[in-house]
């Protein structure tokens, strides 16, 4: 008999529950796990949602006197993505996934290289 993987959560994007998806199969999650992941997902949504209004509106917004101020989405977009990679810590997912964690540089703290030595 197989297991019920739980249903998708509704009001996410396509590529949002495609790896929503993918994460339930391929992880056990439990209650409490399964809310995180729908808030992180949420969370990307969010993220990817402030991206295409900065990129349909551009970075700044003039105010009502003609001052070019930071668009709103700004800040939203940074919020968002710093919940999801906190919900994302959370998860743990990567935890039986060691070679994942690998540092992409072999090299120790202190060879550092020649440009950053000079100052």
């Amino acid at each position: 008999m197989t297991e019920k993987l739980p249903t998708v959560p509704t009001g996410l994007s396509q590529e949002t529950r495609a790896w929503w998806a993918q994460v339930v199969r391929d992880y056990e999650l439990e209650g409490g796990h399964l809310k995180l992941l729908e808030m992180a997902c949420r969370m990307l949504d969010r993220t990817k949602e402030a991206r295409a209004t900065l990129k349909k509106h551009g970075l700044t917004v003039k105010d009502k006197y003609g001052v070019a101020r930071v668009h709103p989405c700004i800040v939203i977009e940074r919020a968002s993505a710093l919940a999801f990679a906190r919900l994302l810590r959370e998860l743990n997912l990567d935890l039986d996934h060691e070679e994942s964690r690998i540092p992409r540089n072999n090299a120790k703290p202190w060879q550092r290289p020649e440009w950053e030595k000079i100052r």
